[in-house]
């Protein structure tokens, strides 16, 4: 068996249009350029969670790459109360959202060590609606898996979109994973999007783990189940490896 590869991670700050963002990376130890593996976080932001998983990916020989995508609004990682965080996460605008990410790509390509070309993303939660909508945002992206990421809810001037709304502009295969008991996203949500993305014939798929709630890969959190969270770990590396022939 062979051995993981050594890593290196930093806290980095990342050039946008108005303001440098702050972001979390980690990749191996070596000149690469490897695939690029945007990480967009739960609400609770680029916590030691979303820090451990861009570790993962690293030993897995990926650049990933997770910017703090509400920091022009507030530093969630200050805070406990979710009511706080959820008023902040509110004043998020998409738009803003879709820009950090671009500009994360460019920075981890910028470095000589992140191939864009090789561009992937996956979210969580809140991140996983983000990962949705990314793809149909990026040409460069070449895959996306979206963890149990909302999939409607009423517009806004801040959210114009939602992933019901974007399968006609989905620009890679997305890779939709769900738990059957989540309370937040209903099955009948996830079964609509099944329905469009096999209307708008989109090589993109959605798994649903019967037994598992919201949130089952937060190794921290009471609703985490292990047998989904690994399981849907070995179909994102596959999903990953097919988009980028590995």
């Amino acid at each position: 068996m062979t051995p993981n590869p050594p890593i290196e991670d930093a806290d980095v700050h990342i050039p946008t249009r108005d303001i440098d963002i702050p972001a979390y990376q980690a990749l191996p130890a070596a000149p690469g350029p490897f695939p690029i593996v945007l990480i967009a976080p739960e609400i609770f932001g680029v916590n030691e969670h979303i820090r451990s998983v861009a570790r993962r990916f690293a030993s897995e020989g990926y650049y990933a790459i997770a910017p703090d995508l509400f920091i022009r609004q507030g530093d969630v990682s200050k805070l406990t109360d979710s009511q706080e965080i959820q008023q902040i996460i509110a004043k998020v605008p998409d738009m803003q959202v879709m820009s950090d990410l671009t500009a994360a790509a460019e920075f981890a390509s910028a470095s000589g060590r992140g191939n864009i070309e090789r561009l992937l993303m996956t979210g969580f939660c809140w991140g996983g609606r983000i990962a949705w909508l990314y793809a149909a945002e990026n040409s460069h992206l070449r895959a996306a898996v979206a963890w149990y990421g909302r999939l409607t809810a009423p517009l806004d001037a801040l959210r114009e979109r939602h992933p019901l709304n974007i399968t006609d502009d989905l620009k890679c295969p997305v890779l939709g994973l769900y738990g059957g008991q989540d309370k937040s996203i209903p099955l009948e949500h996830v079964e609509r999007m099944r329905a469009e993305i096999a209307r708008s014939q989109r090589n993109s798929n959605i798994h649903v783990y019967p037994d598992a709630g919201h949130a089952f890969f937060a190794d921290y959190r009471p609703s985490y189940n292990a047998a989904a969270a690994e399981d849907g770990w070995q179909r994102l590396q596959r999903w990953f490896g097919q988009a980028i022939g590995r």
